[in-house]
C-alpha cells in the first residue's frame, strides 16, 4: 500500500481513538448512582486568586457508596471549596463540619436516570460526529492524492469506511454499557 495512504489511515485512526477517549472521559462525569471522587473532577476552586482543580487543594474520598468527603489541605480553604462545589452546579449540597466537607449523594430518581441516559446518548452522538468528521477529512485527503491510482484511492476509501464502522460500533457498545449502569437501581 502507498505510504501516503497508510499515513492518512493512521492519522484517521488516531483521530477516531481521540473521539473514543473523549467519550469515555465525558461518561465518567455522568454519575450512575454510586458516589465517586470523579464526580467532583470538574470542580474548580479559587486558590489564592487562581482557579485550581479541587484535587490539587484537597483529598477527595468516598467512605461509602452514598457519601463523598473532601478534606482540604488548608483549613482556610473550606469555604472556597464549598463555593466551588456549588458553582459547579452538580446538584450536590455540601455540608461543612469545620474540618471536612461532606456530600451526601442522593439516590437517583427514575426521571433523573432517564435524563442521565439522554445525556450519555448526546455524548455518544458527539463522539460519532468526531468519528465521521475524521472519515470526511481522510476521504478528502485521499481524493487530493495525485500520484495514486483510482483503484488505490477507492480501496483506501473502503478502508476508511471500515474503520468508521468499527469505531461507531465501539461507541454504541460503550453507550450500551453506560446506559445499563445508569438505569440499574
Amino acid at each position: 500500500m502507498n505510504e501516503e495512504i497508510q499515513f492518512i489511515l493512521d492519522s484517521t485512526k488516531e483521530a477516531m481513538d481521540a473521539a473514543i477517549k473523549h467519550l469515555e472521559k465525558q461518561l465518567v462525569n455522568i454519575r450512575a448512582g454510586k458516589a465517586s471522587p470523579a464526580m467532583l473532577g470538574g470542580v474548580m476552586v479559587n486558590y489564592y486568586g487562581s482557579q485550581t482543580p479541587l484535587n490539587q487543594v484537597a483529598n477527595v474520598n468516598t467512605p461509602d457508596g452514598r457519601t463523598i468527603t473532601v478534606q482540604p489541605w488548608e483549613k482556610n480553604m473550606l469555604q472556597e471549596i464549598e463555593k466551588g462545589i456549588q458553582i459547579a452546579n452538580l446538584g450536590f449540597n455540601p455540608m461543612n463540619n469545620g474540618e471536612t466537607i461532606i456530600i451526601n449523594v442522593p439516590p437517583l430518581t427514575e426521571e433523573r436516570r432517564r435524563d442521565l441516559a439522554k445525556q450519555a446518548k448526546m455524548e455518544a452522538e458527539d463522539a460519532k460526529i468526531g468519528v465521521r468528521s475524521a472519515r470526511k477529512d481522510a476521504n478528502s485527503d485521499i481524493k487530493k492524492l495525485t500520484d495514486v491510482s483510482e483503484d488505490l484511492q477507492k480501496n483506501a476509501e473502503v478502508d476508511v469506511q471500515h474503520l468508521t464502522d468499527k469505531y461507531v460500533k465501539r461507541i454504541d457498545d460503550i453507550l450500551e454499557i453506560k446506559e445499563k449502569e445508569i438505569m440499574t437501581v
